[in-house]
């Protein structure tokens, strides 16, 4: 019996979801509304401050390389630690406490050595934050709504995030930077307690455990499924294209508006993530209506139009209706990232461990992307590093439409009559 079976037939005996269940996808929620609070503090403000203390373009790349390159070094072993753990509360409990530890060290501690330390703390505790919390949302509803629930993931996020980034903007500016680094701590606080309304499910969570032991396919299938390679391929794409534009435009804006650079950014945050929370739920039932790879051609092409659009910028400002894109390729893809992992893993019992693979190539095209990008910018310009990302944004879109076969209604069919589990 799978997870989803599992759960889905206790819904049928009940009639309706208990109280519990409940309160634990509230709990989700909050959870999720919170750490995207955290993770705030770590996105485009982390260039506004490395800026503020004097550091170059090719410093802030280097330093968000090397968080990236620790995510990238621990997404396989974070996916496999997350589907070993019985209590998934656990597995998300331990990141989200060492993520108060960086904010603390960028607060406090500004010098290249602890700035560092931080990005590879960081990376880790993203690792293991990204499947744990995919895997609370396998074990709390039927497959029937699991795109729903990445939705709803989604949407608390981008209201999280944009929430979160308001706030530090104008804390930021009337404050100081550094303020910015300190709320991100205190904000540990209220996800610690929302993640205590999540019931810890231990039959769910040990059947699925078990059930993955008896049938989890072997790695070398998992690893020659071709399906997954192109679609981690598309992710390294994506990556490569998106992670460096925010930063190199935030650290663009500090040297040009100087105080003004922490409001601007916050807007640039608030505005896709306003355009997620909306565009969110549609991103689930439209993968769902029409299919997944159509809809992830629509977040990959968002990609060049955005870049080719930021190096014809003349002023700071025009920055933030722009990021309705960015809002577009985040709902896009941070909704059909896990769908299409849980398509094509059904049944594999390694849908955590796929994730962590689709995320270490993710990790290695952030990786290669920030680091070229300030290394282009400071040698020949933002017009030119905008061009280069613009590429590589178009190259993931032709990924998408020519080599990305359709996951979604083969997966769910199977499940009709498969009794594999999925996590």
């Amino acid at each position: 019996m799978t997870v989803f079976q599992h759960i889905s037939e206790n819904r049928e005996v009940a009639g309706a979801s208990s109280p519990a269940d409940r309160r634990s996808r509230i709990g989700l929620d909050l959870f999720v509304f919170f750490v995207a609070n955290l993770q705030t503090g770590f996105g485009p403000f982390v260039a506004v401050y490395l800026a503020s203390h004097r550091w170059t373009q090719t410093d802030i790349g280097l330093a968000l390389s090397i968080g990236t390159f620790a995510s990238m070094l621990s997404q396989l072993p974070g996916g496999w630690a997350v589907d070993a753990m019985p209590q998934k509360r656990l597995a998300a409990f331990l990141p989200t406490i060492a993520m108060t530890f960086c904010a603390l060290l960028f607060a406090f501690f500004p010098g290249r050595l602890p700035i560092m330390l931080a990005e590879v703390l960081h990376g880790f505790a993203t690792c293991m934050l990204v499947p744990a919390i995919a895997a609370m949302s396998l074990a709390l509803v039927p497959a029937s709504r699991i795109g729903e629930r990445f939705g709803r993931n989604a949407r608390w996020g981008s209201i999280g995030n944009g929430l979160a980034a308001g706030a530090m903007g104008l804390i930021g500016t009337y404050l100081s930077n550094r303020a910015v680094f300190i709320l991100t701590a205190l904000l540990t606080l209220p996800a610690l307690f929302s993640l205590l309304m999540i019931r810890p499910a231990r039959d769910h969570e040990n059947g699925a455990q078990a059930a993955q032991k008896k049938s989890g396919v072997p790695l070398r299938m998992l690893f020659t499924d071709r399906r997954l390679l192109i679609f981690a391929a598309c992710s390294a794409l994506f990556q490569l294209s998106n992670a460096a534009l925010l930063p190199l435009v935030g650290g663009a804006a500090t040297e040009r508006s100087g105080p003004d650079a922490s409001l601007i950014i916050a807007a640039c945050i608030v505005v896709p993530q306003i355009v997620v929370a909306l565009f969110s739920p549609w991103v689930g039932r439209a993968a769902d209506r029409v299919g997944r790879r159509t809809v992830l051609l629509i977040g990959f092409l968002a990609l060049p139009i955005r870049a080719l659009l930021f190096a014809g910028i003349s002023h700071d400002w025009f920055i933030v209706p722009l990021q309705m894109l960015d809002g577009v390729s985040a709902a896009v893809f941070g909704v059909l990232m896990p769908l299409i992992v849980a398509d094509i893993t059904y049944g594999s019992g390694r849908f955590n461990l796929s994730v962590g693979m689709v995320g270490l190539a993710g990790g290695i095209g952030a990786t290669i992307s920030t680091t070229m990008a300030g290394a282009v910018s400071d040698r020949f310009g933002l017009s030119a590093a905008f061009l280069v990302l613009s590429l590589a944004g178009a190259a993931g879109a032709a990924l998408v439409r020519f080599g990305m076969p359709e996951t979604g209604k083969l997966a769910w069919n199977k499940a009709q009559t498969s009794a594999k589990p999925v996590a």
